[in-house]
């Protein structure tokens, strides 16, 4: 069996299917892993779930931001935006089939020797102390506090981790850390405006402020970490055992598969 894990598919079924034919992808003896984003933005939502949940247990995948929206507004507490393309799934007719599958994925995935998520992991945090957090907030969403829990997502406060939050707000910095971050201090205060890349560092981020990965005190720095997010990045290299698999393909970029035996990248560009 082979793992393939791919980066924010965001909506964008055929790119992926292109990539799973060109790796010769078989769901009896292969898994496929996402790294969250499956979808909104692209032009095939409804089509993108359906084919990942029909994969059964050939698929797995961690809840992206994207992700979480579409089950807030399914649990009716956003609308829509302008720029969101998740009314096929909203309108479909397995609509409930759909977000209660959604709605079952974890925010953190241990796979062999890596460790797949949407965002990150702040630097403050072990892999066991994020390990545990994320399944924190998992259990809350198949339980019948979920309602309360999309009902404080929304936010960026607090935006500095202490063990004594509790509730919402607790839950709301854990998401927050696991499937919004990009830059933060090394004490693990988030800045969640920003998303250009380093080398176009925002004027309005201080010097304390910095990608989650680059501070040299993280404490997963020994850790292999996969994940997406963060297209801006443009999947570049960033140093031993950080594997970005969001390459933009929804903006103009590639599609980005990785397999886990070999390490090797297959990428499929978009149109130009």
């Amino acid at each position: 069996m082979t793992d393939y894990v791919v980066g924010d598919l965001q909506g964008c079924l055929d790119p992926l299917l292109m990539l799973l034919d060109r790796v010769q992808f078989e769901p009896t003896t292969d898994r496929l892993i996402a790294a969250g984003d499956l979808i909104n933005r692209g032009p095939q939502s409804l089509e993108t779930l359906r084919f990942c949940m029909d994969l059964g247990s050939a698929f797995k995948t961690v809840l992206g931001n994207h992700d979480l929206h579409l089950l807030a507004i399914a649990h009716g507490i956003r609308k829509p935006t302008p720029k969101d393309t998740l009314n096929e799934i909203l309108n479909a007719s397995d609509r409930d089939e759909l977000i209660s599958w959604l709605q079952q994925q974890p925010l953190l995935l241990s796979v062999d020797q890596y460790t797949i998520v949407h965002a990150g992991i702040p630097p403050n945090w072990t892999l066991s102390t994020a390990q545990t957090l994320a399944a924190e907030v998992e259990q809350v969403l198949k339980s019948d506090q979920a309602q309360s829990y999309f009902q404080g997502m929304y936010g960026d406060q607090p935006d500095q981790w202490s063990e004594s939050l509790s509730g919402p707000a607790r839950w709301r910095l854990i998401t927050n850390y696991l499937t919004r971050m990009r830059y933060c201090t090394a004490s693990g205060q988030l800045e969640l405006q920003a998303k250009t890349a380093p080398d176009q560092q925002a004027a309005e981020l201080t010097a304390q402020f910095a990608p989650w990965f680059s501070h040299p005190s993280r404490r997963t720095a020994d850790d292999k970490i996969i994940f997406g997010h963060w297209a801006a990045l443009e999947g570049r290299h960033l140093g031993n055992n950080l594997f970005p698999l969001d390459t933009g393909y929804v903006w103009g970029g590639a599609m980005r598969l990785m397999n886990l035996s070999s390490g090797d990248y297959t990428e499929q560009q978009a149109p130009s």
